[in-house]
């Protein structure tokens, strides 16, 4: 009998991109990137271990953008002509680096790793990997959750409870029209929480949710085992707690395992290493350098001269850290044990995109830990948030303290000076929402007027997306995020205007709904 159990969380998200008004968009290299570094990958993990008959359990949050996104004709075949563009570009490395064998090696590597992303997208899984994850859920081997509608910052649009409401009511339908079952569990977006949103995810069903360290630390009254079990909040919600400890061994790039020298180096890519005329029939439209996943060194140091990477050296080292991970759990385990009443769960929640994208190694690492968990050591099991509440229904009932896992813990990362003026937009579009839902709450369902309707209610969700205020923060792609916020302002507005002064513009309504497609079948009621 083990002592306790590791609940490994992946937040799988990214913003809706899509841009059919042009040939190609860079910014839909971003989830081409995330599929092919990091789900494929993942997909090859959990195919693996049941071909080993190895058990195992993880949660991972699939959120309603994403899921929008991989489920789409148009992005499906645009990331079929992304492969294939490496693909080509990869036989031609193979040719180009045949008198330097170490690059050469790497070359016919990365020509197999393309190929293999396309049998698995295209043959496999017939382009719809969603439905690879849903098989590994109906297997009993990962528990699918949500998230809110489109990842909006909860706390920071709280003043206007139906802006919430419809933000967790239409991941919910979302999510049963993929998974043909309600989600158990809920990723608040940024793991952000102030107590007016309980209520709602009691009225879903949700059961339980993720939040940051100190918003079970700082709880009143204060918890008695910590993190290390589920708080239950007033409205009788589980909230799961992250752990530090496993947390900072796999996040930081300095102190964790994804800064080891044996590592690919993230910032060397042929993109832009390379002569241009050579890259650039592999590059976008606008000719600029870019990423193309094709990365021939390690990180080797803090230093601009990176050595040639090593697949086999990387591997070994991947094993290494998976077991020094799973040696601190073992005593983390063995301590906590010791001490309160109940085997302790130690919450390891990450992004989803750190494995394969940020640290290439990662994936191999998810699969190295999962194999020392089942064949090393007999102290800790895995687990998810559900079966541990399964396990132990009876839990302290608690307030969380408002958090969220950004900079500094609470919302100054997604409310400052660069990002604060969205805000203003944000509350007088979600009022105006509530407005039209009222007092049009009788539209025909096939009128110009029911379509503008529903089309407001996705803009006003576009809108809120919490990754536009991130990206202003960070300053990279910043000019994107602005653009982007800018557009569903103006359509948003305009369609409020029109939709008032009954001037429906029936070709511009057809050619944003040609544009922003996410939640075809929406009803704007919900804001009533």
């Amino acid at each position: 009998m083990g002592k306790g159990y590791l609940a490994l969380i992946l937040h799988a998200h990214m913003p809706f991109v899509r841009h059919p008004e042009y040939d190609e968009y860079l910014e839909e290299d971003w989830l081409f990137e995330s599929i092919t570094e990091t789900y494929i990958p993942l997909i090859h993990v959990f195919d693996s271990l049941i071909e080993e008959a190895i058990d195992f359990r993880i949660t991972i949050s699939l959120t309603p953008p994403l899921i929008s996104m991989l489920t789409d004709a148009l992005l499906q075949s645009r990331y079929i002509r992304y492969l294939e563009k490496r693909i080509e570009l990869t036989e031609k490395e193979i040719k180009r680096t045949e008198h330097k064998p170490e690059f050469n090696r790497l070359a016919r590597w990365y020509y197999k790793y393309f190929t293999q992303a396309r049998y698995v997208y295209d043959e496999k899984y017939q382009r719809n990997i969603v439905q690879a994850f849903k098989k590994f859920q109906d297997m009993g081997r990962l528990e699918i959750i949500t998230s809110a509608a489109t990842h909006a910052f909860l706390p920071l649009i709280s003043n206007n409870i139906n802006a919430i409401r419809a933000q967790i009511h239409i991941a919910v339908n979302h999510y049963k029209k993929h998974f043909d079952k309600k989600p158990r569990g809920i990723w608040l977006p940024e793991c952000a929480y102030d107590q007016r949103i309980d209520q709602i995810l009691k009225e879903e069903e949700i059961r339980f949710f993720i939040m940051e360290t100190h918003g079970i630390l700082f709880a009143s009254p204060r918890p008695k085992y910590g993190v290390y079990a589920p708080l239950y909040c007033p409205s009788g919600i589980a909230a799961f707690g992250r752990d530090g400890e496993s947390s900072k061994e796999v996040w930081s790039s300095t102190e964790g395992y994804p800064g080891d020298f044996s590592y690919r180096e993230f910032y060397r890519d042929i993109g832009f290493d390379l002569d241009y005329h050579y890259i650039r029939p592999y590059l976008h439209g606008d000719g600029k350098r870019s990423n193309i996943g094709i990365k021939y060194y390690r990180i080797t140091g803090k230093t601009d001269h990176k050595e040639p990477y090593s697949v086999e050296n990387a591997l070994q080292k991947a094993a290494e850290h998976a077991g020094n991970f799973l040696h601190n759990r073992e005593k983390q385990v063995e301590y906590l044990a010791g001490i309160i009443d109940r085997k302790p769960v130690i919450v390891a929640p990450y992004d989803a995109e750190l494995f394969g994208h940020w640290w290439f190694e990662g994936p191999s690492w998810i699969h190295f830990l999962i194999r020392k968990i089942a064949f090393d050591q007999k102290t800790i099991s895995l687990i998810t948030p559900i079966e541990y509440l399964n396990l132990y229904p009876d839990n302290q009932i608690s307030t969380p303290s408002p958090s969220s896992w950004g900079y500094k813990g609470y919302n100054e990362y997604w409310q400052n000076e660069n990002n604060d003026w969205i805000y203003r937009h944000l509350h007088k579009a979600a009022e105006r929402m509530v407005e039209l839902a009222k007092r049009y709450s009788y539209a025909n369902g096939n009128s110009i007027q029911n379509r503008a309707l529903n089309q407001a209610a996705r803009e006003l969700l576009l809108l809120q997306s919490s990754d536009w205020a991130f990206i202003m923060s960070t300053g990279r792609m910043a000019e994107y995020a602005v653009k982007r916020t800018k557009e569903h302002i103006f359509r948003f507005n305009k369609l409020y205007e029109d939709i008032q002064s009954n001037a429906i513009d029936d070709l511009w309504l057809s050619d944003i709904e040609s544009k922003d497609t996410i939640f075809p079948d929406i009803d704007y009621r919900i804001y009533q």
